[in-house]
């Protein structure tokens, strides 16, 4: 199996610890006076959404986890389950509401997504940066209240709540920014 060095650690490598996947969001270098170099990689547990802080020392190697991202298409939901398909052969995978995260949202028909994969099981999922929705219910906006950043809740044809001006109205398309949940902008059809 595959392996990496102390010098490859960096955000974003995927490892695995004890036979889980973990993907690391930080990793700090010392080097004391005397004596080996530290790494410290804080790291996200892929299937359980822990968070783990080991130290390295330098010329240590870890194990490269059994991770494959791939593109899935959202098909639909059923129940508690979300159901999507791998673009490339077909294959439909399962999650679990869980697994989705707040990523529902942002999960229309149609919508494609990166998907990772641990032994050949899909563990999580991650919308597009940035996903246009259509504006179900919304209360009108008051005349003339355009001067101030003034923003009233609406509800998007996928059951989500966002944030949005107050000069938008039902049926309109708006975009999103699926990393913050923030309305970006107006799109005409």
């Amino acid at each position: 199996m595959a392996s990496y060095n102390t010098s490859d650690f960096r955000k974003g490598l995927k490892i695995q610890i004890e036979g889980e996947p973990y993907m690391v969001i930080e990793s700090n270098f010392r080097k004391p006076g005397k004596g080996n170099a530290i790494y410290t990689l804080r790291m996200r547990n892929l299937v359980r959404g822990t968070v783990l802080e080991r130290n390295y020392k330098g010329g240590e190697s870890v194990e490269a986890a059994d991770v494959e991202e791939i593109e899935g298409q959202f098909l639909y939901r059923q129940g508690d389950n979300y159901v999507f398909m791998d673009t490339s052969n077909y294959e439909q995978y399962e999650l679990s509401s869980e697994q989705i995260g707040d990523a529902w949202k942002y999960l229309k028909d149609g919508t494609l997504c990166q998907m990772v994969l641990f032994e050949s099981n899909p563990i999580t999922v991650t919308p597009p940066n940035h996903v246009v929705l259509k504006i179900e219910y919304c209360e009108p906006g008051a005349k003339g209240n355009t001067a101030t950043n003034v923003t009233k809740p609406v509800k998007v044809e996928t059951g989500a709540e966002i944030h949005c001006p107050s000069f938008v109205e039902m049926g309109e398309l708006v975009r999103v920014d699926t990393r913050t949940g923030e309305y970006i902008e107006r799109v005409k059809e």
